[in-house]
């Protein structure tokens, strides 16, 4: 049986990194030997100290959207759209991806509710011709306060890529929007609305939130739960919330706004997501809580792309090397045994005898890791 080498790195395993070791993938795709010492083996791959991590596995992107769209009002075709997000994950290190979509919007105009179907049927239509270098799955992003709602998810939940739902609420008032006054700043100027249109447009956003929030919220968690799809909670804010969410059974908690409603998901056993961009910058663009500091509180789990792909891999080695608390590993897990035990992916996520060989090739140049080789189950894709 034919094998993949790779020898002379530093393995980062899911608790220690392996000085010049050497890894053992076979043809089949999955991870045959790991050993300490340079592998004397014709056609061995030669990492030259570089590090050999686990493919990244990524649970939140928004990334797809600016290939869907990549100037407002202009619609790219969907295959060649997920064809260039696939492209631009597997450069990144990402070999496992959750593709988000919005079932739902706090506008109706919002491209997210023209392209849903589209969406969805590039990425089954790719993936079913092979098109991918990475393991494309879906992730759907629920607006409880829609109208609709409840027909889109039912249309989809069979979907056999669903593996993950997301429970929103952008609405005044409630989580991300507890100051109305933010989300009065950011919808007026998003939708460029007039001081009366606005009032309009924040108190329709309220009764469709009476209407519709907790019936919808009921049903996508009662339906998941029978089905067994993973649930998470998306910007808690408070311990309320997070009270809702392990009331519901959910496993993730999703970019919470506050170090309150963070502490309180991870007492709770809900595993704590921010996004990669949020650790690159040093804080969120939104203004809410910086995964720094939920990093130092050691309430972190799980780091996400969010919208820039590149920023994953970048977060990780940015959490070892600049924060107290996180050795290489540690930071590792989160962008791969983590949120792939999160959504019960128990064939990947780590550097393992019988996991699935997806392997990334990673050299620090001037603190930055560069990404040198992507293999998905022993093929290489990158």
């Amino acid at each position: 049986m034919s094998r993949t080498v790779f020898t002379n790195a530093r393995v980062v395993l899911a608790d220690e990194v392996l000085d010049r070791g050497s890894v053992v993938a076979d043809a089949d795709g999955s991870i045959a030997e790991i050993s300490h010492g340079r592998a004397a083996v014709a056609g061995a791959i030669d990492c030259e100290g570089d590090y050999l991590l686990p493919g990244l596995i990524e649970l939140h992107t928004d990334n797809l959207e600016k290939h869907a769209t990549p100037r407002p009002k202009t619609e790219w075709p969907a295959v060649a759209a997920v064809v260039a997000h696939d492209s631009q994950l597997a450069v990144s290190g990402i070999t496992t991806v959750f593709d988000a979509v919005s079932l739902g919007a706090v506008a109706d105009s919002s491209e997210r509710v023209s392209q849903l179907e589209r969406t969805i049927a590039g990425i089954t239509e790719a993936r079913q011709k092979k098109m991918l270098r990475a393991d494309h799955l879906l992730h759907l992003r629920c607006e409880i306060s829609y109208p609709t709602l409840r027909a889109l998810f039912d249309s989809l939940v069979e979907h056999p890529l669903l593996r993950l739902v997301s429970v929103m609420d952008h609405t005044p008032g409630q989580r991300q929007f507890v100051d109305e006054s933010k989300y009065r700043i950011y919808y007026q100027g998003k939708h460029n609305l007039t001081d009366r249109e606005m009032d309009e447009f924040t108190q329709a956003r309220k009764i469709d939130r009476q209407r519709h929030g907790d019936a919808h919220r009921r049903h996508v968690v009662s339906v998941c739960h029978r089905r067994d799809i993973r649930l998470a909670s998306h910007d808690d804010a408070t311990r309320e919330h997070v009270s809702e969410a392990v009331d519901d059974g959910m496993s993730i908690a999703e970019f919470p706004t506050t170090i309150e409603a963070a502490k309180a998901s991870h007492d709770n056993d809900l595993k704590v997501m921010m996004g990669g961009p949020n650790i690159v910058r040093g804080g969120s663009h939104s203004g809410n809580i910086a995964a720094r500091d939920l990093a130092e509180a050691e309430v972190l789990d799980i780091v996400s792309s969010d919208y820039i792909p590149s920023s994953m891999l970048h977060a990780a080695f940015k959490l070892s090397d600049e924060l107290c608390g996180f050795d290489l590993p540690k930071a590792i897990r989160t962008v791969t045994k983590t949120p792939a035990e999160a959504v019960g992916l128990q064939d990947r996520g780590e550097i393992a005898v019988g996991k699935r060989a997806d392997i990334i090739r990673v050299r620090q140049n001037d603190g930055y890791p560069l990404v040198n080789g992507v293999w998905r189950e022993t093929r290489r894709i990158a």
